[in-house]
């Protein structure tokens, strides 16, 4: 565009036509200083009609776009330009005036693409100018559309979608939601003191430059004196009853920090039993959805928990709960997003930090969704992760986009009516520190395993199931199976030649354990299935869930050991930390004592040395690994002792956290029985130590254990029980 010109007739009847002097650089600004005083005059009686309001949007709008051009034109001289940018100045006070009055006006600035109205009105000015404008700045921009709930990409899914069978059976048992009365009637927060300012930057800032020392953590009520919500036999720490506190005090948005081991499912599960938030659905990552689906039944039985699967086409779409994996939501979200859902938990939520994924965009759209139907808009979101929040924190963006906390780009209503509520803005010092607070006391959580130890057990072992893939878990069945027939025959052998009998219908125990012991003195000179090569099988099985449940548990609370019997499991493991962007160590049985020890000072010094993959032979023993407390048992060990062992190489002198052991487990196979039988020879070994009177005499290895466990399936298979 062009200002310097002679002469320009209008482009509408009825307006005034301008001619512009010679030496006239910016004939605009006295048609602005003109229109200004007429909305100041407005403003003056109180009336701010919308004309006057796209008034002055307009002349901000020319303001802006003539301080610019003026400033880049070579052609105006430096006394001339100072004189016009004053001359503009003295509008833009004016503005700032009357924006004063009425903050609402300052909303009409954040606009990308104005109105047609104010778009006609500005054309209307610049030819009133003389100015010559192009063909297509002569063009009315249509008006842009909102985004639509569920983005772009997720449509496109589409083809994707399934339809369990019982899906239609509880829409039709319950096909009209409740009306959000309640919401149509709440107003939204209008911004002030604070329209017009840019607030994201200042809240990422405000994570950078205002902690002063404070941990990222919102203020919780004190634990109550009784546990009320644990099942029988269960029973909740400290830190986990204060969190629920909050939510029977009414909260429903958190982020969920806690590092791993502090139990952040068991408290999300009862969040939504105290919140009564059904139907609860829980996005996870594979390899933790069986243990979730584990924590529900564990923690709140009366609850039916559905997992699932691929298609889900026998999912029991009554279940109270709801368990999904990230990889296969996209063929649930249709289903999911209709269903009614009243709270939502993502797990490992800084998987959605990309909002260009598909899962992102699945997830936020589905949590848009809960919003639009769930009365009162306020459901319970819960997005968890160990993740340190101080990392990057525009990585949160999304999950302060799933929580509710920003619309867009731009903070929610509830965190604007907060931070006007502090009376400062970012230009004010002491904002930062505000902000940080006002962020936090969204739903900020996170407690460190440091900050609860008198809570927990200096060392403890937890089991997370996982499920195999279709062809590793037919394999493995497969073997178990085979394995169990070659007993079964054994037995039935022995019992048909007479040299045992059954009573009352009991499989003969002696008759079991000679099956038994004679496999186990065959094996070595067999070939085919045996317990050791399932066991391997199992392992093998195990080992890309296991590495990445390792680099899951790295990237939340830095350096994990990763032990393992087997050396393909080892590789396997190496492979896919170094693909998730983890450095490596590994301690072998082939390594000499210097490199050994050299791979071992990495580990304990090198910051940047994530896991130590280790085998539970070589590195059972001798080892210090203490700068790690958190170990990841992919494969079982034989013995009680060997698995404590392993352990023990992170917790011994100079640890200084409670350590926690993760023990991979294949769900649906012998994996979960030698667990059992392992916890059980060290409970016999515990009490001995401690002076029990139980007599601990018995013989029998947990492969004897195992082989006849699978027997005594085989015969209740038999048996047809």
């Amino acid at each position: 565009m062009s200002s310097n010109v002679r002469r320009r007739p209008t482009g509408r009847s009825g307006a005034r036509t301008v001619v512009a002097r010679p030496d006239d650089p910016a004939p605009i600004i006295p048609i602005l200083a003109r229109r200004v005083r007429e909305v100041e005059a407005k403003m003056g009686k109180g009336k701010m009609s919308p004309a006057n309001r796209t008034k002055f949007q307009v002349i901000a709008l020319l303001v802006r776009s003539e301080r610019s051009r003026i400033k880049a034109d070579p052609e105006i001289a430096g006394a001339t330009r100072a004189e016009l940018l004053k001359r503009l100045d003295g509008i833009a006070t004016i503005l700032a005036q009357v924006a004063s009055r009425d903050t609402s006006l300052l909303n009409l600035l954040e606009a990308t693409t104005p109105g047609p109205a104010a778009q006609q009105l500005r054309l209307d000015w610049l030819l009133e100018s003389g100015a010559q404008l192009s063909p297509e700045e002569l063009v009315i921009q249509a008006p842009s559309r909102p985004a639509p709930l569920v983005p772009a990409g997720v449509a496109e899914r589409a083809d994707r979608a399934v339809m369990p069978r019982s899906v239609k059976a509880r829409v039709m048992a319950n096909p009209f939601l409740p009306p959000d009365i309640e919401r149509a009637l709440r107003p939204e927060h209008q911004p002030g003191r604070l329209a017009g300012w840019d607030l994201m930057d200042p809240l990422y800032r405000a994570f950078e430059e205002g902690a002063g020392g404070e941990a990222a953590s919102m203020p919780l009520p004190p634990a109550p004196k009784l546990d009320r919500i644990s099942p029988p036999g269960l029973h909740l720490m400290a830190h986990q009853s204060r969190l629920l506190e909050e939510v029977r005090a009414g909260h429903r948005t958190f982020l969920l920090a806690d590092e791993p081991g502090l139990g952040k499912t068991a408290q999300s599960v009862l969040a939504a039993s105290v919140a009564d938030a059904y139907p609860m659905l829980a996005v996870v990552p594979n390899v933790v959805k069986i243990n979730w689906a584990r924590e529900v039944e564990r923690w709140t039985p009366q609850r039916r928990v559905a997992v699932i699967q691929g298609d889900g086409l026998d999912v029991d779409a009554f279940a109270d709960v709801f368990v999904v994996n990230y990889e296969i939501l996209d063929r649930h979200f249709s289903w999911l997003s209709s269903l009614g859902l009243r709270s939502m938990v993502v797990d490992e939520a800084h998987f959605i930090k990309n909002l260009k994924s598909q899962r992102s965009q699945q997830v936020l759209a589905l949590a848009d969704r809960m919003r639009e139907l769930t009365p009162g808009g306020d459901p319970l979101l819960m997005a968890l992760t160990g993740t340190p929040l101080i990392n990057d924190v525009k990585d949160f963006h999304a999950i302060w986009r799933f929580l509710g906390w920003v619309k867009g780009d731009k903070p929610g209503s509830e965190i604007v009516r907060r931070l006007e509520e502090t009376g400062m803005t970012p230009a004010d010092r002491g904002f930062y520190r505000e902000a940080r607070k006002v962020v936090v006391g969204m739903g900020m959580v996170r407690r460190r395993k440091v900050d609860v130890a008198k809570d927990l057990p200096d060392k403890r072992v937890a089991d997370i199931p996982v499920q195999l893939d279709d062809d590793a878990a037919r394999s493995v069945r497969q073997a178990e199976t085979l394995l169990g027939k070659r007993l079964l025959q054994k037995y039935r052998a022995l019992i048909d030649a007479g040299e045992g009998h059954e009573t009352d219908g009991e499989p003969d125990a002696a008759v079991m354990r000679r099956v038994a012991a004679g496999e186990l003195r065959a094996t070595a000179a067999k070939t085919g299935d045996n317990v050791f090569t399932l066991v391997r099988k199992i392992g093998q099985a195990k080992a890309n869930l296991a590495a990445d449940y390792a680099a899951q548990l790295s990237h939340s609370v830095g350096k994990v050991v990763f032990f393992a019997k087997h050396i393909d499991v080892m590789d396997t493991a190496e492979r896919v930390l170094a693909d998730a962007g983890l450095r490596t160590v590994s301690v072998r049985g082939e390594q000499t004592g210097r490199q050994r020890q050299e791979a071992i000072d990495a580990f304990q010094q090198d910051a940047d040395v994530a896991v130590a993959v280790c085998s539970l032979t070589a590195a059972g023993v001798g080892l210090n690994l203490h700068a790690a407390s958190n170990v990841v048992l992919a494969e079982l060990s034989w013995t009680a002792a060997e698995q404590q062992q392993a352990i023990d190489r992170v917790h011994r002198i100079g640890q200084d956290e409670p350590v926690t052991a993760w023990r991979i487990l294949a769900a649906g196979t012998i994996d979960s029985k030698i667990s059992e039988l392992i916890d059980s020879k060290q409970g016999l070994a515990a009490r001995a130590l401690d002076g029990s009177d139980v007599e601990v005499t018995s013989e029998d290895t947990l492969q004897l254990e195992a082989l006849l466990q699978l027997l005594r399936e085989a015969i209740t298979a038999d048996r047809g029980y």
